[in-house]
C-alpha cells in the first residue's frame, strides 16, 4: 500500500498540532522542538518571543517569554540568516547544520569581534562607543558574526538593548564541528521531513534556504542511511518521506491562520509565490489541512484593513466554511483596529466587519 495524500495531511496535522491545539504547556517544548527553529513572524517587533500559530489554544507567547528568560529557548540565525529561536538541548545540532563560516572577516566585522571579545558583554549602544562606528555599520557586522556563531545576542525578554556575548565564552563545551556539519544538517532536514511527513526537493529547500546540491546530497545520505524514502503521492507529486508505510486516515476539518516564517508556510514559499504573488500579503490561510488562502492588504503601525482574503476552494466549500475562517482571521486583525472588507472577492458589510462576531 503506497502512501496516500489524505494520510500525509492528516498526519502532517497531528505532528504540528494543528489538528489539535495543545490545551496546555505541558507538550510546548516537544512541539517546539519539532518545528524549530521557530520564528518570531514577518511583523513582530524586535525583541518580539517566538510563535506557533494555531498549535495552541493558550498564549503560547508568554510560555515562549518565560522559556527564553531561563534559556531555555535561545536565540540565533539560521536558515539563510533568518532570526529564529531554538531549545538549548538542540542548539549544538542546529548551530552547526546552519553556520556560514566566516574565514575572512572585513575590518568592521573584527572590529566588532575583538570588542566583544576583550570588552563584552556589550549592548549595540557600548559597542558603538566602544569602536566609534556607527549603528548602520556596526549591526550588519554584528549579523553576519551571529551567523557564523562566532557571537550570541542574548534576548530573554523584549528590550532593545540586549547584550551580545562572544558565542564560545557564553556556550563553553559547544563546539561548531566543520567534520560533523553535513552529518548534522542531514539529521535536521530529518527532523523536519518528520514533521512535514512528506515534502519534495523544493519544500525542503524552501524550509532550509540551503542550495539545492546541499539538498539533494543530503537527502541521498538520509536514503542510503534508511531514514528517508522517496515516493510518489498521487496529488502531491513525488518527493521524500520517513513513514513510507503510513497508516491511511482522514484530515481533521480545522482552520488557521499562519505568517509567512511559519514552518509549514516556509517549506511552501515557491508554491504559494506562484499561486498568490508577492503582493499585499498578510497572512496565509490553512484549510482542513491545506494552504488554500491568503490574507490581503498593508501592514501600517497605523490601523489598517483586511482588503480581501482569497480562497481556493470550491463555491460550495467557501461559503460553507466562510464563517470559520472569517472568525479565524478575525481573532489575528480584531476590530475595530482592522476591519474585513471581503471575503473571495466578495464585500462584506461595514456593520459585519467592524463587529466582534461575525
Amino acid at each position: 500500500m503506497g502512501l496516500s495524500r489524505d494520510a500525509v495531511i492528516a498526519e502532517r496535522l497531528v505532528r504540528q498540532a494543528l489538528a489539535h491545539p495543545l490545551a496546555g504547556a505541558a507538550q510546548y517544548q516537544a512541539l517546539f522542538r519539532r518545528l524549530q527553529p521557530v520564528s518570531t513572524g514577518p511583523y513582530a517587533r524586535p525583541g518580539s518571543p517566538p510563535h506557533l500559530p494555531g498549535r495552541t489554544r493558550f498564549d503560547d507567547l508568554r510560555t515562549a517569554d518565560r522559556l527564553r528568560a531561563t534559556r531555555t529557548l535561545v536565540k540565533g540565525r539560521f536558515q539563510g540568516g533568518s532570526i529564529g529561536y531554538v531549545h538549548r538541548d538542540d542548539l549544538a545540532l542546529y548551530a552547526n547544520a546552519f553556520a556560514k563560516p566566516l574565514a575572512r572577516p572585513n575590518p568592521t566585522q573584527r572590529q566588532a569581534f575583538e570588542a566583544v571579545c576583550s570588552a563584552g558583554p556589550l549592548t549595540p549602544r557600548q559597542l558603538r562607543e566602544e569602536i566609534g562606528l556607527l549603528n548602520k555599520q556596526v549591526m550588519p557586522a554584528l549579523h553576519r558574526l551571529q551567523e557564523a556563531f562566532l557571537v550570541y545576542e542574548d534576548q530573554v525578554d523584549d528590550s532593545w538593548e540586549r547584550a551580545w556575548y562572544e558565542f564560545a565564552v557564553e556556550w563553553p563545551g559547544l563546539v561548531l564541528d566543520a567534520a560533523q556539519r553535513e552529518s548534522d544538517a542531514a539529521e535536521v532536514l530529518r527532523r523536519a521531513l518528520h514533521a512535514l511527513v512528506f515534502a519534495s526537493a523544493e519544500q525542503l529547500r524552501d524550509w532550509s534556504r540551503w542550495p539545492a546540491r546541499r539538498v539533494a546530497k543530503l537527502l541521498a545520505a538520509l536514503e542510503a542511511a534508511g531514514a528517508a524514502t522517496p515516493v510518489h503521492v498521487d496529488g502531491l507529486g513525488e518527493g521524500w518521506t520517513t513513514d513510507p508505510e503510513l497508516q491511511d486516515a482522514r484530515p481533521v476539518e480545522s482552520v488557521a491562520v499562519l505568517h509567512k516564517q511559519d514552518f509549514l508556510v516556509r517549506a511552501h514559499t515557491s508554491e504559494l509565490r506562484r499561486r498568490f504573488g508577492d503582493r499585499d500579503l498578510l497572512q496565509y490561510v490553512l484549510v482542513d489541512g491545506e494552504l488554500c488562502g491568503a490574507v490581503r492588504g498593508h501592514w501600517r503601525f497605523a490601523p489598517y484593513d483586511v482588503d480581501d482574503i482569497s480562497i481556493e476552494l470550491g463555491d460550495r466549500e467557501r461559503a460553507r466554511r466562510r464563517d470559520e475562517i472569517l472568525t479565524r482571521v478575525r481573532e489575528q486583525y480584531p476590530a475595530p483596529r482592522h476591519a474585513i472588507q471581503r471575503y473571495a472577492g466578495a464585500s462584506l458589510p461595514a456593520g459585519f466587519t467592524r463587529s466582534a462576531d461575525p
